[in-house]
């Protein structure tokens, strides 16, 4: 039987619960640019006429209560000496500085924000370490010890913080922890700042809410590896630090690449208005399901009069949609929460606080804010629906609709992370799918095959060029993109086409104000100039996020990845049996679908596998394979082995560095058994 390991299985899975911690050492070589052009100097100007660039409010904010720098200007390091994180790449966003033209100076201004980093008193006994990863950690001082909120992305940026807290506040035990939602950046660094043999005595509680576990391990795993991908582009991983690169991401300055880690909780949050004793503390949950996170909640701290919204009121605009791949989130219900919380809490707030950007203080500043986050989620869920029911379409809601000029023209409601033009999108899909309606685009052709056609229509590529580059000329980026795309899919070895279509995509890069959209743009252009590098990425399989895996979920991922072709008319039947957590399941290959079901087993199985579930995370993160477990007897059969070996083969192993502004090769479809 051929050696089998289920690691090329784990990784591409791990990814999708951990895209924000994919970060790529090895990026800042020498990078084609080009500088601004005058019709993008135009819009950086507009830009500046526009907007309230006078208004110093939010530094003074940002700037309250700080106490002391980061240490070692904001690189960390892991065990064996290596960077996880390193804040000092960010130098050349100098305070007080002027945007450079390839940067619109609103993400300028934000990313100066961003990078006003330190350990910061909220109130007399919570304090902050903010951008020592791309969110805060809060510590908030009980009777005994210290209840931490959200430890950041990795273990080695948590324990930073956490020393950085006690070389200023003095060494305390933590008493509890609290995961305000399911993304890896609010629970990832848990490791660094308890020990699980105390949240396992009960010394420390981890506090969660419904669902936390289900979502923080599985959200979008089934698109794990795409996403993941694409994660590449709106984090700007692959690009420099510089001003005609990588300036932050909007929400936070950029994501670690340590050991991500997650420790069970010990006590879920159901209910509205459910009240927790902590350390002599008295908090209150809000739950704020399927907002910003599919699990999140806010809480309220009665003896401080501080309140928590999670990431559902931020200073930015949130993403109704991620653009790295993820399913739709929904305004409605996120405007409705941040309602109920004003009107729950709004008369006695004094502190609001989350877990990215700057805090808060005073009633009447607290409420402003919140009116207007709740007002602009409100907005983006109702007013494109107004205009799809006259009959307008996806694309034309998107350019027909702007904000309300006093929304506009609040900092903390512009689009540094989400975009006002991609979230609209996101609601006219979220409530009508994909077709707008007309049956011409009921069964349009894929863009390797469209791109072809519309070549010959134009008049062929060189005609193409000639109007792309008039186009150029006259500063229409976003017609120039459009159309050379089709060429680049029809012809993907056309230099000149993709050398164009990168200088378009670059001017709209330095004109985007989302940080996400730059990158995706700057990343598109860098790719169609240098092509795919496959750099060393950071192993997210870890062992934490493995075992946290149900064996449900598993099976789901291994059913996703069964090549259609390979399994043609075969038909498999299976049991599998797991001693050690007292699970059986019965699984049935037919019809090129892999099914399974717990709590069965089918007579006359062609085998049936029995094996601890331990085993299966050894051999998940590469300790043991199927080839040594079975030869020492962990992994038994009964019946004909050869069909677990059969089934095996019918599995795609997915490759991370795949084209996006090219096509994929057509023969990749059918290409490869993960596990090999």
């Amino acid at each position: 039987m051929p050696s089998y390991t289920l690691k090329s299985f784990a990784r591409p899975l791990l990814y999708a619960s951990l895209t924000l911690s994919l970060t790529i050492p090895g990026t800042t070589a020498n990078t084609i640019t080009k500088p601004a052009t005058r019709f993008t100097g135009e819009i950086y100007e507009d830009t500046i006429k526009r907007l309230p660039f006078s208004d110093n409010q939010d530094f003074l904010d940002a700037k309250a209560g700080f106490i002391t720098a980061l240490p070692d200007g904001g690189t960390v390091k892991n065990g064996n000496g290596e960077i996880v994180y390193d804040l000092s790449k960010f130098k050349f966003i100098m305070q007080g500085s002027i945007a450079p033209e390839t940067v619109n100076p609103s993400l300028w201004r934000q990313s100066q924000l961003i990078m006003l980093s330190g350990f910061f008193q909220l109130s007399e006994k919570i304090y902050q370490v903010r951008a020592a990863d791309l969110s805060n950690i809060t510590f908030i001082e009980g009777d005994e010890g210290i209840i931490i909120v959200d430890p950041l992305i990795s273990e080695e940026t948590a324990r930073y913080a956490l020393d950085l807290y006690y070389a200023q506040r003095g060494k305390k035990p933590v008493k509890a922890v609290i995961y305000t939602h399911s993304h890896v950046d609010h629970f990832g660094g848990i490791r660094g700042v308890v020990d699980e043999a105390d949240v396992q005595n009960g010394s420390v509680k981890i506090y969660a809410p419904e669902g936390f576990m289900d979502h923080a391990v599985s959200e979008n795993v089934m698109a794990g590896n795409a996403m993941s991908r694409r994660a590449s582009y709106m984090y700007g991983n692959l690009l420099p630090h510089s001003p005609t690169g990588q300036v932050g991401a909007g929400l936070g300055p950029t994501t670690s690449s340590g050991t991500v880690t997650l420790i069970p909780p010990t006590d879920i949050i159901k209910t509205n208005g459910e009240t927790h004793k902590i350390d002599g503390l008295t908090f209150d949950f809000w739950m704020a399901q399927d907002s910003e996170a599919p699990s999140e909640f806010f809480f309220y701290i009665q003896e401080f009069k501080a309140l928590c919204t999670a990431e559902d009121a931020t200073h930015t605009m949130h993403n109704t949609y991620s653009l790295r791949g993820a399913k739709l989130r929904d305004p409605l219900g996120w405007s409705k929460y941040i309602n109920e919380a004003i009107y729950k809490y709004g008369k006695d707030v004094e502190l609001l606080f989350a877990p990215h950007h700057w805090h808060l203080t005073g009633n009447d500043k607290i409420i402003e804010h919140l009116k207007n986050q709740r007002d602009l989620y409100r907005y983006i869920n109702d007013q494109p629906l107004r205009l799809a029911n006259h009959g307008f379409r996806m694309t034309e809601i998107a350019e027909m609709l702007s904000l309300p000029d006093t929304l506009q023209k609040d900092w903390s409601a512009r689009g540094y992370y989400g975009s006002f033009n991609h979230n609209v999108k996101s609601t006219y899909v979220r409530y009508l799918g994909w077709f707008n309606g007309n049956p011409a685009t009921l069964h349009e052709y894929p863009e390797r095959v469209a791109g072809a056609k519309y070549v010959e229509f134009m008049g062929g590529p060189q005609v193409l060029l000639q109007k792309a580059q008039a186009s150029f000329d006259e500063g229409d980026y976003r017609w120039v993109a459009e159309v050379l795309n089709h060429l680049v899919f029809a012809d993907p070895d056309n230099k000149e086409a993709a050398a164009l279509q990168a200088d378009a995509l670059e001017q709209l890069g330095y004109q985007a104000e989302s940080g996400p959209w730059r990158n995706f743009y700057l990343s598109g252009a860098k790719e169609l100039r240098t092509g795919v590098a496959e750099l060393p990425t950071v192993d997210t399989a870890s062992p934490d996020l493995i075992r946290s895996m149900d064996l449900d979920l598993l099976f789901d991922y291994a059913a996703m990845r069964l090549n259609a072709t390979k399994a043609g008319d075969q038909q498999i039947k299976l049991n599998w049996i797991f001693p050690d957590t007292d699970q059986k399941f019965a699984m049935e290959l037919q019809n090129a679908a892999l099914s399974h079901i717990e709590n069965y087993q089918i007579d006359g199985a062609d085998v049936t596998v029995t094996m601890n579930r331990s085993i299966i995370d050894n051999i998940m993160l590469g300790q043991e394979t199927f080839d040594s477990a079975i030869k020492s007897g962990s992994v038994m059969f009964e019946g004909d082995q050869s069909k677990l070996t059969d089934l095996l083969d019918m599995l795609d192993t997915f490759q991370f560095w795949f084209n996006i502004v090219r096509p994929v090769p057509l023969d990749k479809a059918n290409q490869g058994a993960s596990t090999r």
